[in-house]
């Protein structure tokens, strides 16, 4: 029997394939919005060499400032008033998850105007993998 239907095209893209471009599975991580504002801040800062050391392209840098800012929407439905501490939740590819972990160790001592910032961001980032 011949199977009627769409034919198959060897550049389709298969849901395991989807799956590992979007970077496999996705981790929430919870962090202040003050801690998630220094670390945006940081990565804007990186310079294309600094890129490059990490071994980045400015796409990579663009997909987690993206990340970044889906969480700012969540803030504008909190308080103003105590909007520097509220605890929101950022949703990474595993692969950010990793990319963000060699930055924290690398590049955000450098940057990072705040000592305590890279120790919950550690703790976070250690929790989850």
């Amino acid at each position: 029997m011949v199977a009627v239907g769409r034919p198959i095209d060897p550049l389709m893209r298969t849901p395991s394939k989807q799956w590992r471009e979007r970077g496999g599975r996705t981790v929430r991580l919870a962090l202040s919005f003050d801690d998630i504002m220094e670390i945006a801040l940081a990565l804007l800062s990186l310079s294309p060499v600094e890129l490059e050391a990490l071994g980045w392209r400015f796409a990579d840098r663009k997909r987690l400032l993206d990340h970044f800012l889906a969480s700012g929407k969540a803030a504008q439905r909190q308080d103003p008033a105590s909007l520097g501490q509220s605890m929101l939740e950022l949703r990474l590819p595993l692969r950010d998850i990793w990319r963000l972990r060699t930055f924290v160790h690398r590049e955000l001592p450098k940057a990072a105007s705040n000592a305590a910032v890279l120790d919950r961001l550690g703790d976070v980032l250690d929790a989850v993998l």
